[in-house]
């Protein structure tokens, strides 16, 4: 099972690395294999991530995971027809360095924008 933790600001104040490292720390038992953080330029968004590798084992799997230097998801689930939507978008050119379902969200999510939700 995974841990997900994170902070959103609308202040002035913002997100640090360590801040979300802590939190992460706390939850390292839910998700042994890797721990990430992601903070947004602006500070203002701080994503955590304990992983327990599941579908792809190697770290292309890291999470927080970023696509294309342009989106950011930290994800805890999982997409069962991933592989038939990866293979989809292989087709159109996309393409991909994991094996996960988690960067197939973050591709369609590019493809489709919030319209993702209702494929």
């Amino acid at each position: 099972m995974c841990a997900i933790s994170g902070k959103g600001l609308f202040c002035e104040t913002g997100s640090t690395s360590q801040e979300i490292l802590r939190m992460t720390k706390e939850l390292n038992h839910r998700g042994p294999d890797d721990s990430g953080v992601f903070i947004s330029k602006k500070r203002n968004v701080g994503l955590g991530n304990n992983r327990l590798a599941i579908i792809d084992l190697s770290k292309n799997g890291h999470q927080p995971m970023n696509y294309r230097n342009r989106y950011t998801i930290t994800f805890n689930g999982e997409i069962y027809n991933f592989q038939e939507e990866k293979r989809k978008l292989i087709k159109l050119g996309y393409q991909f360095i994991s094996n996960t379902d988690t960067e197939v969200i973050l591709a369609l999510y590019s493809k489709f924008g919030r319209n993702v939700l209702t494929i």
